[in-house]
């Protein structure tokens, strides 16, 4: 049964962390938008979901605020966490920024894509291949799945995943390519990045093993720029809450950027506050004292 006391452990927390979000920041309603990264956010490594959290979503889009998903995850990822959260309605944010999706129940797929932003991949998948042959590769196949050239981890990837050639990979314009090296970590990847010099492109360490290349100037923040402006958001109503490479650029975009507790200390750097871990409900910690002000 929801009430107060199942809401009391995350409510005396936000009360305490008022600091979180400073008074230039509107109260919860149609002023607000406020963009949320999924995974290690909202929703735990291991894809669970907590009351808590589930709850204060909720009670925020009630009040009216814009409540935007903003992930790298592709379009048929994000829309069950969206259905799992409650949200029937507004825009997210996917594949690190190329693609903008409307909610829409009364479509047969439950959503409308916006906006999209492509690029050419042969380059980058040319280059990447030469350093890292044995590297597992992947092409958004945009409201579908993804090409591959060899099948990623378990559940890793969603959709329908088709095992193609390497040149094939070459062939379309793409909004995101993914390249999988269990054996490097991020600052591999960064190392690699450099030595390579991609040009007209942008990418984001997604985790240890995960490599995102997207579109050059496409990221999270440049969405979420164009939408706000669509909802006639003020610049000052903006909150975002991330906790990983790919929200560097949001963080730093929000009015008041707001990075997990579970998130490296490169996140921390750029973010105006930290919130509690995502295994405490760190995100709901900031929803509550939005709520509640």
């Amino acid at each position: 049964m929801r009430g107060t006391d199942r809401l009391a452990p995350v409510a005396e927390r936000a009360a305490r962390w008022r600091r979180l979000v400073p008074d230039s920041v509107p109260a919860a309603g149609p002023e607000l938008m406020v963009a949320l990264d999924i995974d290690g956010t909202l929703l735990t490594h291991d894809g669970g979901l907590g009351e808590e959290v589930r709850g204060a979503v909720t009670d925020l889009r009630a009040s009216g605020a814009h409540v935007v998903l903003a992930t790298g995850r592709s379009v048929q990822a994000t829309i069950p966490v969206a259905v799992e959260l409650g949200l029937t309605d507004g825009m997210m944010v996917c594949s690190n920024g190329a693609v903008c999706v409307r909610i829409d129940p009364g479509e047969e797929s439950g959503y409308e894509i916006t906006d999209v932003v492509t690029f050419d991949p042969g380059p980058a998948l040319r280059l990447l291949r030469e350093e890292l042959p044995d590297g597992l590769f992947a092409v958004e196949d945009l409201g579908k799945g993804y090409k591959v050239t060899a099948p990623f981890p378990m559940g890793e990837l969603t959709g329908e995943v088709q095992v193609v050639p390497f040149e094939e990979l070459l062939d379309a314009p793409a909004t995101r390519v993914t390249l999988r090296a269990p054996h490097l970590d991020s600052s591999d990847f960064d190392a690699l990045v450099d030595r390579i010099g991609l040009h007209g492109v942008g990418y984001a360490v997604g985790w240890t093993a995960w490599l995102d290349i997207s579109p050059e100037g496409v990221n999270k923040a440049s969405a979420l720029e164009m939408l706000r402006g669509r909802l006639d958001v003020d610049p000052g109503a903006t909150v975002a809450m991330g906790d990983g490479g790919n929200d560097l650029e949001m963080l730093g975009w929000a009015a008041h950027g707001v990075a997990m507790g579970n998130a490296g200390p490169h996140v921390h750097a750029v973010a105006d506050a930290v919130t509690g871990d995502v295994l405490e409900d760190g995100a709901a910690v900031v929803l509550r004292a939005l709520l509640e002000r």
